[in-house]
């Protein structure tokens, strides 16, 4: 059945085109779904979910058939035009996945533009990429899917071996940050710094990510041994063939060589890397960026840095959540420490706490009341308040409450600001 979808290329289109369409109508008609907007979220969720099964399976299976069936790779072939659509068709959905993966993580606590030694809040986790060596992986990644494209298009019967063994070793500096992304991603053992030690990522939550770069490699295997296979098929690139003496005719037998060109491809990699390195220099871009973009990170697999512990912020409490607002608006004052958690602390959430304080002294009864109140109502409210612009909006919806606080304060403390100091201070 795998061999007949891959040799018919209409069924191979509709295994990867209309999978997810048809999960999400069985869901929709199963469920009794049947609204267009209902069933389009199941479709981008089916799609998030099965689109990397399904271009996994494909990937994996070509790469096998490509071993087994080499002669099926020449160009001009039903099946080669059939994998150059479907490398096309994998790399564009690859990223497009990817994109929608990495704003998953970010929900998940993920800062991608968080540097390591940036103070985190609860269960955020640091960027798992430098985001000042960004420039640098992104060239090397592009420098190799251009030798990919160069190596795809060109004929190799009418490319000159070095222009070929230089495009493979620009693949492989492009496979390498791939790579190294995935090891760095592969988290297994538990995040530094967190707030609440039990709520820890592991290596499976990030293994979408880590499809592209797995694709990938499958890709740039499959289309190396195509380019050896149909380098070998004419008889006049036979290396023996080739005449005579010294390095340079040494050097011209090797290149002859197909069989030789992924190993000669490793070497190739130096001055490709060596002139890129050189170009991104005159942008601002070192050539230690290469190993800092994993290097200068925290909490990962590669990480060499040592991030400061997540500060809390408990949300139970409302004020507590609008302390965590940017910090031009809330105007944080100072750390301090609730129930043994580092917190960060601003007037408002100072003075609200010293309210709760003095109805607590003078009508407990009052007070306890009010506890259950806001227990009952103000937590649902708080808990769902998880970006900086939410915080903010309900710093201004408090500073009414704010302004009632104090004023009950001064009408009943002899020194109510000495009292609003002392909240929250470290035992």
């Amino acid at each position: 059945m795998i061999r007949e979808l891959f040799e018919d290329k209409k069924r191979l289109l509709k295994f990867l085109l209309l999978g997810p369409v048809i999960v999400s109508l069985v869901i929709g008609i199963v469920g009794g779904i049947l609204k267009p907007e209902t069933i389009l979220y199941i479709f981008i969720v089916c799609m998030a979910l099965i689109y990397p099964v399904e271009l996994l399976i494909v990937n994996i299976v070509a790469f096998i058939r490509a071993v087994r069936h080499p002669e099926k790779l020449l160009p001009g072939t039903d099946e080669a035009k059939l994998y150059g659509i479907m490398d096309v068709f994998t790399f564009v959905a690859g990223v497009m996945l990817s994109l929608l993966y990495a704003m998953l993580v970010e929900v998940m606590g993920v800062e991608w533009d968080a540097v390591w030694s940036k103070e985190l809040i609860n269960d955020e986790i640091h960027q798992p990429v430098w985001s000042g060596a960004v420039p640098t992986v992104i060239t090397l990644v592009v420098i190799g899917v251009a030798g990919y494209a160069i190596l795809q298009s060109r004929k190799i019967s009418k490319t000159p071996p070095l222009v070929t063994v230089l495009c493979m070793g620009a693949i492989y500096i492009g496979l390498s940050q791939m790579v190294l992304f995935s090891i760095q991603m592969l988290k297994i053992t538990p995040f530094e710094g967190l707030v609440y030690r039990h709520e820890y990522f592991r290596g499976l939550f990030f293994l979408p990510l880590m499809e592209l770069p797995f694709c990938c490699v499958t890709m740039s295997a499959r289309l190396i041994m195509r380019k050896i296979y149909e380098w070998n098929q004419d008889k006049e690139h036979n290396a023996e063939s080739f005449a005579g003496k010294g390095p340079l005719a040494g050097l011209n037998r090797l290149l002859g060589n197909a069989a030789s060109w992924p190993v000669v491809a490793v070497i190739a990699m130096i001055p490709v890397l060596g002139v890129v390195l050189g170009v991104l220099t005159l942008f601002g871009q070192s050539p230690d960026h290469v190993i800092r973009a994993w290097t200068e990170t925290a909490q990962w697999n590669l990480s060499m840095m040592k991030a400061p512990p997540n500060v809390q912020y408990d949300e139970h409490y409302l004020c507590t959540v609008a302390a965590g607002g940017h910090e031009k608006v809330v105007k944080p004052l100072r750390m301090g420490e609730r129930h043994g958690h580092r917190i960060v602390v601003n007037r408002q959430l100072l003075i609200a706490n010293a309210f709760e304080q003095i109805l607590e002294e003078k009508t407990p009864r009052f007070h306890r009341a009010v506890r259950n109140f806001y227990d009952t109502h103000g937590y649902p409210i708080a808990r769902h308040i998880k970006t900086k612009f939410a915080a903010d909006i309900v710093y201004f919806i408090m500073k009414p409450l704010e302004w009632i606080f104090l004023i009950v304060l001064y009408l009943t403390d002899a020194k109510p600001e000495n009292r609003i100091a002392t909240q929250y201070m470290p035992r």
